[in-house]
């Protein structure tokens, strides 16, 4: 029984410790949970006051033409997919991977009707593990990513587009609702269809032209809108982080009050069984 006891206690031990890191953790992850939506929410009017000016010259320019703009018949489509490097965040790479993986087998016969740009080491290895086409990825991004850290990829899969290798292109990623809840989104980012019928449509005189204009406003209002999803991504995760380790927390609270009430009735026992023993002994005196 002594055995017994010992062994529950160095349980409760244990998991007494392991609820320290997983409270930890959570804390960690809601703290840089607000950095990232902070992040993500400030770099918001930068995209939407692009997007407002190629809108601008988009429908307010006769005859204005542009790659990123015309839609092409589909023979092979590109996904930008959007995971972390690390794990300890429950579903959240699990889930985008899966959107991936569905789309794919929904749309697609081969490998050569698809290419992969991939950001973290999940996803990463995932697609690696399974020979599946990587153009090109990164990995070991901070928590607080910068357009730098991301700009060559970014730039890869737009400039790709532009030159043909694929006739569409997907941003597959984590969309931020709040920290309990993040959804798995496949968005369309080329062609641009969505900036080409609103915006200001007053006459402008551009220079050296319209196309000159687009030429250089287009990929960078690509870009940033891989940017976006980026931060809106890292949000996601931060959140997913410090859900599951809230989750883990309470699991090991439970535990170790199950266990404590195992190791109370063991101890229960052995005093009872050793309150007999001792009558028994002195009746057997008496």
């Amino acid at each position: 029984m002594a055995k017994g006891m010992r062994d529950i206690k160095r349980q409760i031990k244990s998991i007494q410790n392991t609820r320290q890191i997983t409270k930890a953790m959570e804390m960690v992850a809601a703290a840089k949970l607000r950095k990232s939506q902070e992040a993500a929410e400030a770099a918001r009017p930068y995209a939407e006051k692009l997007q407002e000016v190629v809108s601008s010259i988009a429908s307010g320019t006769k005859g204005v033409k542009h790659p990123m703009l015309e839609t092409r018949e589909v023979k092979k489509t590109g996904y930008l997919v959007i995971t972390s490097d690390r794990g300890l965040a429950g579903g959240y790479n699990a889930n985008v991977i899966r959107k991936v993986m569905q789309t794919i087998r929904a749309n697609h016969k081969s490998s050569s009707e698809y290419a992969l740009f991939v950001i973290g080491r999940k996803g990463r290895d995932y697609f690696k593990r399974r020979d599946m086409p990587i153009i090109e990825e990164i990995t070991g991004l901070s928590d607080a990513p910068v357009f730098s850290d991301i700009k060559s990829i970014a730039y890869s899969a737009v400039k790709n587009f532009e030159i043909g290798t694929y006739d569409e292109l997907y941003l597959v990623y984590n969309e931020f609702v709040n920290a309990l809840t993040q959804v798995p989104v496949s968005k369309k980012l080329l062609p641009l269809e969505e900036v080409g019928g609103s915006g200001n449509t007053a006459s402008y005189e551009y220079e050296p032209s319209a196309e000159g204009v687009l030429e250089v406003l287009l990929p960078k209002y690509a870009e940033t809108l891989v940017f976006s999803a980026l931060l809106d991504a890292k949000a996601s995760e931060f959140g997913a982080k410090m859900t599951a380790m809230g989750s883990a927390t309470k699991n090991a609270t439970k535990m170790i009050n199950q266990y404590t009430l195992q190791y109370n009735r063991a101890r229960q026992a052995a005093i009872t069984q050793e309150i007999s023993e001792i009558v028994a002994g002195a009746n057997a005196q008496a």
